[in-house]
């Protein structure tokens, strides 16, 4: 699941550079680049109005798809683990017997270190 979430990220990032490419490349108000590049002029390859109606759809299909990819995104996103329930709910894993305890020595006793009742540590003195 994560390579998906990864290729439609990818998928997401692209569209948007080529939006904003596309966006700056068209000629209007605040888009005056497109001008530099020659969209303004009638002898391209597409003719007069045939530059913009070719970079008004290809954004629009570029805006379409950033936007399928944002709803898989928010998708993916939400989505609930597959495991239900509680990580305090789930049996608690058997642990393994010591080595000691199987070959029947007796198992070495571990002193406790003694906590004070309050609960704060105690400075140590020389």
């Amino acid at each position: 699941m994560n390579v998906i979430v990864n290729v439609i990220l990818a998928v997401q990032m692209l569209t948007a550079l080529g939006m904003i490419g596309l966006i700056l490349i068209q000629h209007g108000k605040g888009a005056d680049m497109g001008a530099a590049f020659g969209s303004g002029s009638s002898g391209s390859l597409f003719g007069a109005s045939g530059s913009a109606n070719f970079l008004s759809r290809t954004t629009a299909v570029l805006a379409a798809v950033f936007f399928a990819a944002t709803l898989a995104l928010a998708y993916f996103g939400n989505a609930r683990p597959a495991s239900s329930g509680s990580v305090l709910e789930a049996p608690a894993a058997a642990s393994p017997a010591p080595a000691s305890a199987a070959s029947g020595a007796t198992p070495a006793v571990v002193p406790v270190p003694v906590v004070p009742a309050s609960g704060a540590a105690q400075i140590p003195t020389k």
